[in-house]
């Protein structure tokens, strides 16, 4: 919503093929929260968003999860942003949610990475800061490049 932030036309850019593609696109009661903190829920486009609430399916995914994941989390790592984020990946896994799309690689990017690499999770991260790529509509199919 602030245009003056790094990924803000790349998120634009899912944002709007999603919306004319047809894509049904999440936002956790979660990422409200935090999000929140700083400005209202309501300059969110909720409309156009299907609102999910963390619920007791993902509490159960999100202690397996933790359970796996946070003895060999980097130390590096804030616990409780590590603990949100592995919420978010244990919602998107119980909801058969494909992809994250975030700004944040440092943590919840590098979270879903790793629960891809340990096997517990399928989902993707895509980072806003690698620009739109049209290969999240299609799977993750990227266009091949033949030369000419």
């Amino acid at each position: 919503m602030d245009d003056s932030r790094p990924g803000h036309v790349v998120a634009r850019q899912y944002f709007e093929h999603a919306l004319a593609s047809g894509a049904t696109m999440y936002v956790s009661t979660l990422a409200l929260a935090k999000f929140a903190i700083k400005q209202a829920i309501t300059d969110l486009p909720l409309g156009a968003l299907r609102v999910l609430p963390f619920n007791v399916d993902h509490a159960i995914e999100a202690g397996r999860l933790a359970s796996i994941l946070m003895p060999a989390r980097d130390p590096r790592d804030e616990r409780a942003t590590v603990r949100t984020d592995l919420n978010l990946i244990a919602q998107a896994l119980a909801e058969r949610i494909p992809y994250v799309l975030t700004e944040d690689r440092r943590t919840l990017a590098k979270c879903v990475d790793r629960a891809r690499a340990a096997g517990v999770s399928r989902c993707r991260a895509v980072v806003l800061a690698d620009g739109f790529d049209l290969c999240w509509f299609k799977n993750g199919q990227t266009s091949l490049r033949l030369p000419e």
